[in-house]
Parts: C-alpha cells; sequence; structure tokens
C-alpha cells in the first residue's frame, strides 16, 4: 500500500484511542521509522505530510539525510548510540529518544557547541535484559545529574514494551511510564521540563496512546518493511 493510505489508517486509529480515552488527537504526534525502508520510500511519507522521521542507527540517519532535503522534516534518532558516534550525528538529529547513562549524555553535552538537543530518558520498565535503559530505582537519581549538562534537555520519558502479545502487561508498563513521567514534570525542573512521552509502535500504539503517549514510532504498519 501507498504511504499516504497507511497514514489514513493510523491517524483512524489514533483518533478512535483518543476518544476513548479524552484525548485530542492533535496531541499525539506519529514519527515515521524508516529504518527497513528505503530513501525513496522515506521521500514517500514526507510527500504524504509526515515530517517526524526517525532511524535506530546513525548510519541510517545520515543516508537518509543525503537524499531527502527538506526542512519541514524533524530528526529523530531512537536507537542507542555508541559514545564514538556521537559526534558525528551532533548538528543532524533534533530529538535523541535514548539517553540512558551519564557517559554518552558527557559526550553529546561536549560535543554540541550551541542550543540544546531535545532528549528523552530510556526506561527498561519491563525489565527485561534484552532491553537498553535505566530502572525506575535509578530515575530520580539519573534526572538529577544531568543538571550539569547545559546542552541536553529533557523532554520526556520513553520505553519500548515487552515482547509480548498480553495487551494488559503491555498496558501496565506504558501506564507506569506515564507515572514516572508526571513524577519527573511535577517535579518542575528548567533543565527536565518532561512533558513528552516516547511510547508505542506498529502493534501497540493504540494502547499507547490510550495510556498518553505524546509521539507514537510507526514503521512496518506506516511506511512497510522492504
Amino acid at each position: 500500500m501507498k504511504v499516504v493510505e497507511n497514514l489514513c489508517q493510523v491517524k483512524s486509529k489514533i483518533e478512535k484511542a483518543c476518544e476513548r480515552s479524552g484525548r485530542r488527537p492533535e496531541d499525539v504526534t506519529v514519527i515515521a521509522v524508516t529504518k527497513y525502508v528505503s530513501n525513496e520510500r522515506a521521500q514517500e511519507a514526507v510527500d504524504s505530510g509526515i515530517f517526524h522521521l526517525a532511524e535506530n542507527r546513525k548510519e541510517g540517519l545520515l543516508e537518509k539525510q543525503e537524499t531527502i532535503h527538506d526542512d519541514r522534516v524533524t530528526w529523530h534518532l531512537i536507537g542507542t548510540l555508541q559514545t564514538r558516534k556521537v559526534k558525528e550525528i551532533v548538528g543532524k538529529v533534533d530529538y535523541f529518544h535514548a539517553l540512558d547513562r551519564l557517559k554518552l549524555a558527557n559526550e553529546l553535552n561536549k560535543r554540541i557547541t550551541e542550543g540544546k538537543l531535545k532528549c528523552f530518558v530510556e526506561m527498561n520498565i519491563s525489565g527485561e535484559e534484552s532491553k537498553h535503559g535505566i530502572t525506575e530505582a535509578e530515575l530520580d537519581d539519573f534526572i538529577d545529574k544531568l543538571a550539569e549538562f547545559d546542552h541536553l534537555q529533557v523532554v520526556g520519558l520513553m520505553t519500548m514494551a515487552p515482547n509480548t502479545e498480553d495487551s494488559d502487561v503491555i498496558r501496565q508498563v506504558f501506564h507506569r511510564l506515564r507515572i514516572l513521567r508526571d513524577r519527573i514534570r511535577d517535579r518542575k525542573i528548567t533543565y527536565a521540563p518532561c512533558s513528552e512521552l516516547s511510547m508505542g509502535m506498529s502493534h501497540d500504539y493504540e494502547i499507547a496512546v490510550e495510556e498518553g503517549t505524546t509521539f507514537v514510532r510507526i514503521g512496518t504498519s506506516l511506511v512497510g518493511n522492504e
């Protein structure tokens, strides 16, 4: 299917999820995850009106940026980032969704010469060993220690749902992330307003919307898997 047709379906499901949870569809930003598709398919997404694009890897991000030249596009890096690769993406991403260690925060801050990088702190709510992210017990201390990095702004929290078909388990993880987001947000920290939530992918974004996400990261259901 064409991306524009997929987008209509995604938007319809988001609208219905918003109706069920008393939210406004315009408060949910759709990010097209283009890691498994060609540059041409990513461009089709932009032509369809999707101006938030995400890649998991630095290499994929830079490749897409070589061919997509549109000032309306907001670029997201959503995968784990090695400190040695930081210098190659600084100035090229608008949002970084996987801040999970102080060493990485320090390297990012050191390389950024002006402005602030909008970051999501990645959390491992499910406790799965295969997933990256800090634990709930580490959150407050981690946020406190980010105070020294002038060029980072913690706009929210991010997580990935556990690998399960049990929607109740997925919902519990998303619900817990929202509670933690609210806790940090209510501290009213200047460098960590923490007003956003990044959660929900192709198979669970409707649950994420019902649980309050503000960014959904959708690949297969939106741009496909080439």
